[in-house]
């Protein structure tokens, strides 16, 4: 069966097994559609028709799951098992599980975990439903026949083409084509308006001839079949006319108007369905809102609460700042009188001057001592100097000298 081959192990199954849940809900779909589920379920829950592939591929899971529900506990009822309804509301953990209990009971096998029903759509869905349909097929004693298909007997019929039609295209390309050929069969209004004279003037000569034919029928319907086909012309026509412009309207009221019909139907349940859906949410919203009315009075004293706080921190932090600000401003003046005295008591405790001035005056000592010598030297060179040239006059005084008398005698 098509329920075995799917609770096969995936490695087993093949590759085609992926495609089985499609085979398996067109079977689920044909078996629900033999049970009327279409009066029992959709019509008395103002449901849409279910698509071939409706619960094989995700659409809408809250719906899918929903729908599925319902048409469960629709076969677990038919299938003589009191069963209640799942309302919208319900806890789905608890209704899937209410659900596969009642399959087991069933007969049917259950070798997955509840949550894969929870989706609302796959193949354990797809299984779950057609092993109700067919638990309840089986208790209204339905059996499948082989279809019997109706005997055709094959006739051969030939199609002869109708050359009767000629479209105007088509005799004008045969004018264009064939002028002469055309013009062979056109009829001359002078020659018609002779004849006509000739057959009035020859009317009371032969009135017998007219009354008694003398033309041969066979002849007389070779002719018609050759002038029939150009007798026949299909003229086309033009798009710029403004009757095909009001026929084209009239033909687009009309398609309007059929389909406004059937598009007002479905405007009109979805217009039922919106309402229910929104009376549905003011009714929550109206039960929320008193429920939670406590909840709301507390968060808006809390609120409140919020605010005070708020101000009061803010009032508070005003205070704060210019509070840092000045202890801002009392600590860089500390700082700065900690510098002050670092470097006082450092230039107080440090010997490094005392010691300079040592090397400064030990420095002086030797440099007076060398000026002393300098100045003996330069002393000694200058008494040497004086000395001699004390000596040097005292030697031209003595070689330069006159006697006394000498001088004196002269005189």
């Amino acid at each position: 069966m098509a329920e075995d081959n799917r609770r096969g192990d995936e490695d087993e199954r093949g590759p085609g097994a992926v495609y089985q849940m499609f085979v398996v809900m067109e079977d689920l779909l044909d078996k629900l559609k033999l049970l009327n589920y279409e009066e029992e379920v959709l019509r008395k829950n103002n449901m849409k028709t279910l698509s071939r592939h409706y619960f094989a591929l995700p659409t809408n899971p809250g719906e899918q799951f929903f729908m599925f529900t319902t048409i469960a506990s629709w076969l677990i009822n038919k299938a003589c098992r009191p069963f209640e309804q799942p309302q919208e509301y319900d806890d789905p953990n608890a209704t899937v599980s209410n659900i596969l209990t009642e399959l087991r009971t069933l007969g049917g096998q259950v070798d997955f975990p509840p949550s894969k029903l929870k989706a609302g759509y796959g193949e354990h869905v797809c299984y779950v439903l057609d092993r109700l349909a067919e638990e309840v097929l089986k208790q209204t004693q339905f059996n499948w026949n082989k279809p019997n298909y109706p005997t055709e007997e094959l006739e051969e019929s030939s199609v002869m083409e109708d050359d009767s039609e000629l479209t105007l295209n088509k005799m004008q390309e045969e004018m264009i084509e064939e002028p002469d050929d055309y013009e062979e069969h056109l009829m001359d209004l002078e020659a018609l308006k002779a004849q006509r004279n000739t057959t009035e003037t020859s009317e009371s000569s032969k009135p017998d001839e007219i009354l008694e034919s003398t033309t041969d029928a066979a002849e007389w319907n070779l002719e018609v079949e050759r002038v029939l086909p150009l007798l026949k012309v299909t003229i086309r026509t033009d798009n710029k006319d403004w009757r095909i412009h009001l026929d084209q309207m009239h033909q687009h009221k009309e398609g309007i108007e059929s389909s406004l019909k059937e598009t007002k139907g479905y405007l009109n349940r979805l217009q039922e369905e919106i309402s229910k859906t929104l009376e549905k949410v003011a009714s929550r919203e109206k039960y929320i809102n008193n429920q939670l009315e406590h909840l709301i009075h507390e968060y808006r004293t809390a609120q409140s609460q919020l605010s005070e706080a708020k101000e009061r921190y803010q009032h508070g932090s005003g205070g704060v700042t210019q509070r840092t600000r000045m202890l801002a401003e009392i600590t860089e003046e500390l700082e700065k009188v900690k510098q002050e005295m670092e470097e006082k008591g450092s230039s107080m405790t440090d010997g490094a001057p005392v010691v300079k001035i040592k090397q400064s005056l030990t420095k002086l000592k030797q440099e007076i001592i060398q000026m002393d010598i300098r100045i003996g030297v330069v002393e000694h060179t200058l008494l040497q100097a004086k000395l001699k040239e004390k000596s040097n006059m005292t030697r031209d005084m003595h070689a330069t000298m006159i006697p006394e008398a000498t001088i004196g005698g002269i005189f």
